[in-house]
């Protein structure tokens, strides 16, 4: 879409339609559970995508029925998402163009800025706007047909196709299917596309039985019971089905908070020149966890275009610390917020959380892991160890890309675990680009590494260690099964023989942030403590490796 839709209050919510090429859409967003608070926190990477392909064109109020009657409502305001209902721009779905699903994918987005079920792609690094788009997250598609619908749906839909993806062209398929009132036998090309049946025949059923790995047979329909029990736990990110784990029925608690700040100077964000300004975060914890004393917290930033739930989730913080027994803090659109404000949230969390102040970590991917590094460069004895992934401004630059307002440290050290992917289209590791190796070349000194960085970008050719110039003192393969990817760990020494610079890399891995690393980036922070008088203590026993066995 070129511009903003004409949005329609109404009661219950808000509505917006417009017309693409081969469909029509109509976006009904009720109004959310105010427990959510949804004006600050962002559910878009955790929402189903509701996707409804009508019978038949509906008025408004037919669309806002059948939404309400079928459960699609509910299950909208329990995520802060939207119903979206689709129709062919063609006479009927008889007639509608096959490639339809793939076109609502192009049109659809997730993204920090959007409204009324409508996406704003605001761009930071060019400062435009690459388009508008109908918000939902197309690696959680839960698409439901009925009758001619859903006999278009098992014709055409139960595919892979090339499509484009978070980070561009990728194999795109639809999450989970509804299929109501089936005329036809369904054509399944892709047995990992999980289907739900409603109304349909015995044949019918024992065909898509045969053919499809995951599948729910039922009489009637039951939407919110399916889509919870069913459907939830599917996403699909690159191609693959993925099954998450229910970690809340397995006692992790998540906890959705709101925190007001004073503005720092240096704020260049959306709440730049106010007085104070909101912080929204998750905290994830298991239950029980503070009733044996103090616990150790990671603050963890997603990326630009992300969301906490991106960071916690998908890229598996969540599950570590659910394993380790940690407080989580993920903080979001942290864009809006500086490492100063971050240290007023630090004494904010410090109050309502017993928290081991001897060990406050900081992590975070792209734009998050810029954020990391201005806690090194800008607030070292604030955490014991930094995780800082797959991005990095100059030295002295913030998340901002602008110089920082104080002295840049080069004095405290801040043990550093950094690392991202081979093949990334974004510059992330030293041969990729000189501010890359700039940072590898602060990071090695500011840790009083015994290896000497003496690295020029234009001989890469020449480098010994192809990614990083040279070798570390100590490098370890760890292999990723899920992903088919190796990361490889070169670990520093510095000058008193202990471990306080890892630098990784990941085969194959392009702009992503995988539970594989972030659970070896864990592992190495866990190891270290800072005092209150900023001396830093562990390091040790990280030369044996043991701590890197999964």
């Amino acid at each position: 879409m070129e511009s903003m839709p004409k949005i329609k209050k109404i009661e219950t919510g808000t509505l917006w339609s417009h017309t693409f090429q081969k469909f029509e859409a109509t976006v009904y967003v009720p109004k959310a559970n105010p427990k959510l608070k949804s004006d600050i926190l962002n559910y878009g990477f955790i929402s189903p995508y509701l996707l409804v392909f009508a019978e038949k064109k509906l008025t408004d109020e037919e669309k806002i029925a059948i939404a309400r009657e079928k459960g699609f409502e509910q299950i909208a305001k329990n995520f802060a998402s939207s119903v979206v209902f689709i129709y062919p721009t063609s006479e009927n779905w008889k007639t509608a163009a096959p490639d339809l699903f793939s076109e609502i994918i192009s049109n659809s987005r997730i993204h920090q800025y959007f409204q009324d079920g409508a996406v704003k792609a605001w761009n930071r690094f060019t400062n435009t706007i690459d388009g508008y788009f109908i918000r939902g997250a197309i690696f959680r598609t839960f698409v439901y047909g009925y009758g001619e619908s859903a006999d278009y749906i098992a014709t055409n839909c139960l595919n892979h196709f090339e499509g484009d993806g978070l980070w561009g062209p990728t194999d795109i398929a639809p999450v989970t299917c509804i299929l109501e009132k089936l005329s036809v036998n369904p054509k399944i090309d892709s047995a990992d596309i999980p289907i739900i049946s409603y109304g349909n025949s015995t044949s019918c059923n024992q065909y898509i039985n045969e053919k499809c790995k995951y599948f729910l047979a039922k009489d009637k329909a039951d939407i919110i019971t399916d889509y919870y029990d069913f459907a939830m736990k599917f996403r699909r990110m690159t191609g693959e089905l993925i099954i998450d784990k229910d970690l809340y029925a397995c006692g992790l608690v998540r906890e959705a908070c709101i925190a007001e700040v004073t503005t720092s100077k240096d704020n260049n964000g959306d709440d730049k020149d106010t007085k104070t300004h909101k912080i929204g975060y998750f905290a994830f914890y298991n239950e029980h966890l503070f009733e044996n004393g103090k616990v150790p917290v990671v603050l963890g930033f997603h990326g630009g275009g992300d969301s906490c739930f991106f960071f916690s989730i998908m890229a598996g913080w969540a599950n570590i610390c659910h394993r380790h027994n940690f407080l989580l803090v993920t903080i979001e659109n942290h864009l809006n917020s500086t490492a100063t404000e971050m240290q007023e949230l630090i004494e904010i969390l410090k109050t309502k959380y017993p928290i081991d102040e001897n060990r406050i970590y900081a992590t975070g991917f792209s734009m998050g892991g810029i954020k990391t590094w201005d806690f090194v460069q800008e607030y070292p004895k604030s955490i014991a160890a930094a995780a800082p992934m797959s991005a990095t401004v100059d030295v002295g630059e913030n998340v901002y890309f602008k110089k920082i307002d104080k002295e840049v440290n080069t004095t405290v050290p801040v043990p550093i675990f950094y690392a991202g992917g081979e093949i990334t289209p974004l510059p992330e590791l030293p041969f990729q680009g000189q501010k890359c190796l700039n940072r590898v070349s602060y990071a090695l000194k500011l840790n009083n590494a015994i290896a000497q960085y003496n690295v020029k970008l234009e001989d890469k050719d020449n480098w010994k260690n192809k990614i990083w110039g040279i070798d570390g003192d100590i490098t370890y393969k760890s292999y990723d099964k899920n992903r088919n990817a190796t990361l490889t760990l070169e670990l520093f020494k510095n000058r008193d023989g202990k471990i306080y610079t890892v630098f990784g890399s990941i085969s194959e891995q392009g702009h992503d942030c995988r539970e594989h690393t972030c659970e070896h980036a864990w592992r190495f922070m866990s190891q270290f403590s800072r005092s209150k008088d900023g001396t830093l203590h562990g390091g040790e026993t990280i030369t044996n490796l043991s701590i890197f066995e999964l």
